[in-house]
């Protein structure tokens, strides 16, 4: 029989987890179908033949804007991305669009805004997409071209690997009617489909973020993570990779950490260094970055991570 204590905690990590499948899943939803419909009308190739007329500075503006439309997977951004390089745009250019692909999208604005509110995701975007044309610009200065691996992305069925799920929506494309009904119909059948595939990491991040609610400690969570802390932040960006299940999964435990006290610069910092550096993205960047190259992404994003959270923390909340 369960003690009191553990009994009043599971309740309280039950009724937590109903508060977020409230709020989550009808966003979730929209999102879904917000980003299909961006698919339809905006494919990837659509994507890559508008960047490749830019050069370096204005493309990475066109870039970072162009990569927070297109959802983070094998049929999208990967293609995209190989179709910039072969065609010889600047490699900042290519990285502006890279960094903003997972960090900022239709899912991750509309769930931010859900549990945090509009001031926190309008900041989160206009630093990110920030974050991601300055961090091109950089990448483009230090002459990491040879570190590109000559790769031809010829079937992009192949590449069906999605780092939310879904790959099989993700690899979808766009209907070869132009009917704007027709396209809307597709978009609204590819994000129910989108949303049965990702479901079980929206359950399994809603029920993390639920016991963290109810049944771990509070002086816990804040002795590596709390204010008291200096290295909360960086600590906080590091571990998000190792622990990413999906973004779909990371904002319900990025929720119940903010709700237990921790920063949200700090909680911003462990869902951006696990969307942008999870093992998922790192295997779809390998087929087309050297392993220094590789790195350099990585270290980007968790660079990122700490300069968004530590902004948030000291100037912003």
């Amino acid at each position: 029989m369960l003690s009191p204590g553990l009994s009043s905690a599971l309740l309280e990590s039950w009724n937590y987890f109903l508060y977020l499948a409230v709020i989550l899943v009808p966003l979730f939803i929209g999102a879904s179908f917000l980003v299909a419909l961006a698919q339809e009308y905006l494919p990837p190739e659509k994507v890559e033949r508008k960047l490749r007329g830019y050069d370096e500075g204005s493309g990475n503006v066109a870039a970072a804007g162009l990569g927070a439309v297109t959802p983070f997977c094998g049929c999208s951004t990967v293609p995209v991305l190989a179709g910039l390089l072969q065609a010889g745009a600047p490699l900042g250019l290519a990285f502006s669009f890279l960094l903003a692909s997972p960090l900022v999208n239709w899912i991750a604005i509309l769930l931010l805004f859900g549990l945090f509110g509009i001031e926190i995701t309008v900041w989160y975007v206009i630093l990110t997409l920030l974050a991601a044309i300055v961090g091109g610009l950089i990448i483009g200065r230090l002459g990491l071209t040879d570190y590109v691996k000559d790769v031809r992305i010829e079937d992009q069925q192949g590449q069906a690997v999605a780092t939310d799920g879904g790959a099989n929506s993700c690899c979808a494309g766009a209907t070869s009617t132009t009917t704007h009904r027709n396209r809307v119909e597709t978009a609204a059948r590819e994000a129910w489909s989108f949303f049965t595939d990702t479901v079980p990491y929206l359950v399994l991040g809603m029920t993390i973020g639920a016991l963290i609610h109810g049944v771990i400690p509070v002086e816990l969570l804040h002795t590596v993570l709390g204010q008291e802390n200096p290295l909360a932040v960086p600590l906080a960006a590091l571990a998000g990779a190792p622990v990413y299940i999906s973004l779909s999964g990371m904002l319900p435990i990025a929720a119940a950490l903010s709700d237990q006290g921790i920063a949200i610069g700090t909680v911003l910092a462990f869902v951006i260094g696990g969307a942008g550096v999870s093992i998922p993205n790192l295997v779809l960047l390998n087929t087309l970055f050297k392993r220094r190259l590789l790195f350099v992404y990585a270290g980007t994003v968790v660079t990122i991570g700490i300069l968004v959270g530590v902004v948030f923390n000291t100037l912003i909340v």
